[in-house]
């Protein structure tokens, strides 16, 4: 018989199937940006290629919401797999082990979150967030309305629906990163 108790076990591989998930999530979080950099490029080029084609600026907007969700979408399923392991995770394993000290049970997950500069680089990725994923699409707005001083009603009203739903992702970016800085 073994002296390994299963539902230890069960929680340490549990901890291990959701770090997996984290890095793979944390990955394609982080590409997720410069995926949007090579379609920014791409759509530009073409946009500033020809003057018939200033109405593909329009791309950016949705490039921005879409790929915008997606990372806010990651960065939460990131933030909330680190929880898990720290208030629900831990926990069960104490009770398992006996262990008092939670620094010795997947100490990384609660140490690097004291870092002193933490509070400061929250709030710089909020803004690269804000920038890359709102402000771009607003910029990309404002210059094919300059170029195209006098859409057509559907580009206007596109434009519109657009500027709109870049300002809700805007907000929901903040609030969750403020959300995010609070645990």
């Amino acid at each position: 018989m073994s002296d390994k108790d299963p539902i230890l076990e069960v929680f340490l591989k549990e901890y291990d199937k959701l770090k997996t998930e984290q890095a793979q999530r944390i990955g394609f979080r982080d590409n997720l940006l410069y995926v949007t950099l090579g379609v920014f490029v791409a759509v530009i080029s073409f946009a500033l290629s020809n003057p018939s084609n200033f109405a593909a600026l329009l791309i950016i907007p949705w490039v921005c919401l879409i790929l915008g969700w997606t990372y806010l979408v990651n960065d939460e399923k990131i933030t909330a797999i680190g929880r898990y392991i720290r208030l629900t995770l831990a926990e069960k394993v104490k009770e398992k082990t006996g262990c008092s000290d939670s620094e010795s049970l997947f100490g990384w997950e609660i140490v690097h979150r004291a870092d002193e500069q933490r509070k400061r680089r929250k709030i710089e990725q909020l803004a690269i967030d804000e920038i890359a994923f709102v402000a771009s699409g607003i910029v990309a707005l404002g210059v094919f309305w300059v170029l195209v001083p006098q859409p057509g009603l559907a580009m206007r009203l596109l434009s519109l629906l657009e500027l709109l739903l870049l300002i809700v992702l805007g907000i929901e970016i903040f609030i969750y990163a403020n959300q995010a800085n609070a645990e």
